[in-house]
């Protein structure tokens, strides 16, 4: 029996424990379609709408009206009337509400008698994203209330709306997005976590497999059934995993890009590219976690707290440049941080190789860190001399 002969027999002996097994296909195929469903139609809209927003109006005016009226209007906020600020303030302490305004008596009169009202904001920042966006929708109301008592004050002394607007704002912003111009969260978001939820999947699935041959007592057959070679062991099981997750990666492109119609400026086939490194560089570190601890109860542990590091430090939330330099070196050891990074040479400015090609070298150097393990793995299949719980 040649050394393909032996891949194939490997291969198929997986075939058969992935049969036998249904959590196999529950942890990936039935876990990234949960995700998936989840990430997509929780963001369908792709932005927040109607975040709750106490209102305190001391005023009861109709400069104070308008503004409520105006502030509910709007696509982000919903106006919640409160008579005390108190109410208001055990609502938003309790999550029934984002932020808390307060427009204080005589509002109207200190306008009528160019003295400066305050009005108060209390931004629930527990919450980031209602938070952040109730924020920014108050004061934007603030700001055009403000343009808008300017603007009736300048008329009433006789200036033109061209020279009104000039005193108001002598500077005109010109905002271009790219790349998602309607400010999308789900483009921003799911393009990215889906993969990562994806490459969480590849490396405790994979450690999962390589480690039950352990847990269950059955490396020595699987050494017998590759000719005692640890490298045909480990070609014939990732056959099966790399055709599995390659096809559960190529569905995730295709959805978001093809068929939901994700913008994308450059090639969707440079995207399967980078989303085939993505896979083989995971299971690469997946097999090298197993090595350093080949018992599979830690090594899942440990698998596990790399994949959700490898999310934090990939820098699709937080830009890398804002985090300690020592953690900025620490963001090269997560695959993820380089298919973001291809992700955004490809589907932001649609680069092309120029953009990514190193990228694709950092990917494809995690494929010769599990060379540095195989002997400790090949004496822990044949002597089974680990804990097996």
């Amino acid at each position: 029996m040649n050394n393909w002969q032996r891949i194939l027999s490997v291969a198929r002996r997986e075939l058969r424990i992935i049969r036998n097994r249904p959590l196999y296909f529950m942890g990936s195929i039935g876990v990234i379609a949960f995700c998936a469903i989840f990430y997509l139609t929780f963001l369908d809209k792709g932005l927040p709408d109607n975040i709750p927003i106490g209102i305190v109006d001391e005023d009861y005016s109709s400069t104070s009206r308008n503004f409520c009226q105006q502030l509910d209007a709007t696509q982000l906020g919903k106006v919640v009337h409160y008579d005390s600020y108190a109410a208001a303030r055990e609502d938003m302490t309790s999550g029934k509400i984002a932020a808390v305004c307060v427009i204080p008596e005589g509002m109207n009169e200190d306008i009528q008698a160019s003295r400066q009202p305050k009005i108060t904001f209390y931004v629930n920042g527990l919450y980031f994203v209602n938070g952040a966006l109730a924020w920014k929708d108050l004061l934007t109301m603030v700001n055009l209330t403000n343009g808008a008592v300017q603007r009736q004050v300048l008329r009433a002394r006789g200036y033109n709306d061209a020279r009104i607007m000039g005193m108001i704002r002598p500077i005109d912003i010109d905002t271009h997005q790219i790349g998602n111009v309607t400010t999308n969260y789900n483009y921003y978001l799911s393009g990215v976590l889906l993969p990562g939820t994806l490459e969480m999947i590849i490396i405790l699935v994979l450690i999962y497999s390589l480690g039950a041959e352990l847990k269950f007592g059955t490396s020595r057959h699987l050494m017998n059934t590759s000719g005692h070679s640890i490298v045909t062991a480990l070609a014939g099981k990732l056959l099966v995993w790399t055709l599995v997750f390659a096809a559960i990666g190529f569905v995730i492109i295709m959805l978001l890009y093809h068929w939901l119609h994700f913008p994308l400026a450059g090639s969707i086939f440079n995207m399967f590219i980078a989303m085939f490194l993505l896979v083989i560089s995971s299971e690469a570190v997946a097999i090298f976690i197993l090595e350093m601890l080949p018992v599979p109860r830690l090594a899942l542990s440990i698998g596990a707290l790399y994949s959700v590091l490898g999310l934090s430090l990939s820098g699709f939330t937080l830009p890398l440049e804002a985090m300690p330099p020592y953690i900025q070196g620490l963001a090269a050891a997560f695959p993820l941080r380089h298919y973001y990074l291809f992700h955004v040479q490809e589907v932001v400015f649609g680069a092309g190789f120029a953009g990514w090609w190193k990228e694709v070298i950092w990917m494809l150097v995690f494929l010769f860190v599990p060379l540095t393990g195989l002997i400790r793995l090949k004496n822990a299949y044949i002597h089974q001399n680990y804990p097996k719980e």
